[in-house]
């Protein structure tokens, strides 16, 4: 098994020439990316993370939502599914309630019991890691309602569970082929897979968890040996609610692409968006759209979703106003990745030269 990632990195970049060849805008570039990957360092080693990318494949968790999510309202526009219509319209032998429409399912009012939040679904995920999960066993676990339809927010990824199936039911194929065939492969998102379905793209970074909460706890290896993240068990139980890995370059361009609409179009991403302002009567922990979370850091209004699954966390912000895009993956559960999302911003957005080579004339 190979050991935890040892340090943090950012994209690589190709060497840059002397200071005093460099543009005012070229020096300030390079001075950030220094600023960027010290902090992510010194971010790394305070919260004990192993390894971490941003820009080796990392399992995303609830990431995975947004490529769910943005599949069900794509095929909106394209006609073929109606967001105000009941669930069950499109999975007719589901035990669903008529009043869960599909746009509830999307934003979370749905009512839905979360079936990963019972600990005898833990302990079956974790007797038998191999195992490969179908809908209905994951299914099995879900428990009473949290509330009616349509009068409340809870997060729950069994409404995502149900997506992935009725994505599968509209589209004809498997949930992975719907989503290479809509986004992967016209996007050029080679770096991305849907776990346990499709073949690896690359090394994948195993999940770890820890036997302390001090930073220098020791790390334990998840990995079960399939070529699944965290493990093969939790991640088919999850289906479309949490099953794809990538690297945090594809995620970021993902978030890009999706945000600024290239992905599904301006009119669908702003229906994503806007529907905010449905769930936000209900005070969602996070005010919640279609599959995305919309809220401001240090006053820039963001899109994105942060992700988690036992060994591995995940974060992802788009900032439309300036077109900045950052994605945050590791391969440990216990420290929020938005920390660093936020620290790493506050260096690209800072308002004067970080340092004396910034300040050479051009």
């Amino acid at each position: 098994m190979p050991p935890p990632l040892p340090t943090a990195n950012l994209p690589s970049q190709p060497a840059f020439p002397p200071a005093h060849s460099l543009s005012l805008s070229e020096q300030r570039a390079a001075a950030v990316r220094i600023q960027l990957q010290a902090s992510l360092e010194r971010d790394r080693r305070r919260l004990g993370i192993p390894g971490v990318s941003v820009t080796i494949l990392f399992a995303l968790g609830s990431v995975s939502k947004t490529y769910t999510a943005a599949l069900i309202v794509a095929l909106a526009g394209d006609g073929k599914i109606d967001l105000g219509a009941p669930a069950v319209t499109y999975l007719p032998t589901a035990k669903i309630d008529r009043h869960i429409t599909v746009r509830m399912l999307l934003d979370h009012t749905s009512g839905l019991d979360d079936f990963f939040l019972h600990p005898p679904i833990d302990k079956a995920l974790l007797a038998h890691p191999q195992a490969t999960w179908t809908p209905a066993r994951s299914l099995h676990y879900v428990g009473k309602r949290y509330f009616a339809p349509g009068t409340g927010w809870h997060y729950s990824n069994t409404n995502y569970l149900y997506l992935g199936l009725i994505a599968e039911r509209i589209t004809g194929m498997p949930l992975a082929a719907a989503l290479r065939e809509r986004f992967f492969t016209p996007l050029g998102l080679r770096a991305t897979w849907y776990q346990a379905v499709d073949s690896p793209r690359s090394s994948l970074a195993h999940g770890y968890r820890f036997n302390g909460a001090s930073p220098s706890a020791k790390p334990i290896d998840l990995a079960d040996g399939s070529g699944v993240a965290p493990f093969r068990s939790v991640v088919t139980a999850a289906g479309g609610a949490g099953s794809i890995a990538a690297t945090s370059a594809d995620v970021a361009n993902w978030a890009r692409r999706l945000y600024d609409g290239t992905a599904i179009g301006a009119a669908q991403t702003a229906a994503m968006v806007d529907d905010i302002s449905t769930s936000a009567g209900y005070r969602p922990r996070v005010p919640y759209g279609l599959g995305v979370q919309v809220f401001k850091i240090d006053g820039r209004l963001t899109f994105g979703h942060s992700g988690r699954l036992l060994g591995f966390r995940a974060a992802v912000r788009h900032i439309p106003d300036s077109g900045t895009t950052i994605a945050v993956l590791t391969n440990q559960s216990r420290a929020d990745p938005a920390v660093i999302v936020e620290h790493l911003l506050s260096i690209v957005f800072a308002p004067s030269p970080l340092c004396h080579m910034c300040s050479r004339p051009s």
